[in-house]
């Protein structure tokens, strides 16, 4: 499979509207391990918790909302601006809601939209270099659903994707309930050749049924992913193939839930709406 992306400016918002990229790749490695502690010097520098009256939009000095469609991916939804599709629950949760619905009368690629979907993102609000990225969240389930937590390198402007770069922290395709991916693209590594690796749930459990943490731990030239404190995957530029390392620069967060597209394949009959991606919380911190 092929997955393209590519980067489109909205003059409403000054934002991404960029496509989630990732490929599905090989299971969970063997010899899984425990993350480290964090380290007591480790230093919160961005924080949000969702904490906020119920139906409320997410705060604006931290995410700005993308609109549209996307074409790249195949993807079926459009993503709603405001509080429409993404809102707190008044428990301490955002709440990003997939819906078979079209009450604006979208336009999407492929003729009058059919869903609508949120995705956020913090650019231009804040970017790092570095540190611990973490985030807890339940994802939901069914076939065509795509939920992701991942980050794009903040001069995607001016050097395009993917050298950028892309680090995937989670995606999860629907017919895949019990597995999530970690992926690495960059330039000669992108699409169906992105560098990463899937975590499976013991025991049929699916990601669906609680809410997990996910995480990835980013230094010079090493990064590596858990899930629950599991470590599942480590890269570094030795994994590369020669390819150029674009992942020692500032780079920005985002979060979305898509419907359909050319790696989960469209939603059928035998899924449900609405479905929704809940978030107890963003978390990035830094060892001084």
């Amino acid at each position: 499979m092929t997955v393209h992306s590519s980067w489109r400016r909205r003059a409403a918002l000054s934002t991404v509207a960029l496509a989630c990229c990732a490929s599905a790749l090989a299971g969970l490695p063997a010899g899984a391990s425990a993350a480290p502690a964090p380290a007591e010097a480790a230093a919160p520098i961005f924080t949000d918790d969702f904490d906020g009256p119920a139906g409320s939009a997410v705060d604006g000095g931290k995410w700005q909302i993308e609109t549209g469609d996307n074409v790249n991916n195949h993807e079926r939804q459009y993503y709603t601006a405001g509080n429409n599709n993404a809102a707190l629950d008044g428990q301490g949760n955002l709440v990003i809601t997939a819906r078979k619905e079209n009450p604006g009368n979208y336009q999407c690629w492929y003729g009058k939209c059919e869903y609508t979907s949120a995705r956020l993102n913090t650019s231009g609000k804040f970017t790092q270099t570095y540190g611990h990225v973490e985030a807890r969240m339940k994802v939901p389930k069914g076939q065509g659903m795509w939920p992701a937590f991942w980050m794009l390198g903040a001069d995607i402007g001016d050097v395009g994707w993917p050298n950028s770069g892309e680090l995937d922290v989670m995606e999860n395709v629907g017919f895949e309930p019990g597995t999530v991916h970690g992926t690495l693209h960059g330039p000669g590594y992108s699409g169906s050749g992105g560098i990463g690796a899937g975590y499976t749930l013991p025991g049929g459990e699916a990601f669906s049924d609680k809410f997990h943490t996910f995480a990835v731990d980013w230094s010079p030239n090493k990064v590596t992913w858990s899930v629950d404190g599991n470590v599942y995957q480590t890269r570094t530029p030795a994994d590369l193939g020669g390819n150029k390392w674009v992942f020692d620069k500032p780079f920005f967060l985002i979060l979305n839930l898509a419907v359909g597209g050319y790696w989960p394949g469209d939603p059928d009959g035998n899924t449900s709406f609405p479905q929704q991606l809940v978030v107890d919380y963003v978390h990035v911190s830094t060892n001084d």
